[in-house]
């Protein structure tokens, strides 16, 4: 990952990983990512966890997108990873740590909160009325 010189002051620094300018508050930023929330949905759904080639398969990510992604959500917490083998083959099996299954559950609870919202029957309609003209 690069590192921005410390001169360049338009882009303010971001300290939590989740961090970011959501709309609503639990759109984290590691989940987010659609990948990422594409490894937790199936890991959820797997509650014995997953072997990389098959998770790969369900996700359609290559190796190297997978490790990564991975990568961030283990070092994020969400994820355990096991390396071993089978015969003489590598082996490597992934599954939602229980703190990733709650976060997830928790981030899944937000995105039905942006879902419902989005509903135009939880919305007054908007569409008959002009757009304010912006001032000058």
């Amino acid at each position: 990952m690069s590192h921005r010189a410390s001169t360049d002051k338009a882009q303010p620094a971001i300290t939590d990983a989740g961090a970011g300018r959501f709309s609503y508050d639990g759109l984290d930023r590691v989940m987010h990512e659609k990948a990422r929330l594409g490894i937790l949905a199936s890991l959820a759904a797997n509650s014995d966890g997953l072997l990389f080639k098959d998770l790969k398969q369900l996700c359609a990510l290559t190796d190297g997108n997978l490790s990564r992604h991975l990568t961030v959500l283990d070092e994020a917490g969400l994820v355990e990873i096991w390396k071993g083998a089978s015969g003489p083959r590598p082996q490597t099996m992934c599954r939602l740590t229980a703190n990733g299954r709650r976060r997830f559950t928790q981030y899944i609870s937000v995105l039905e909160r942006v879902v419902t919202d989005a509903q135009p029957s939880t919305q007054p309609d908007t569409r008959s009325q002009p757009l304010p003209r912006p001032t000058e």
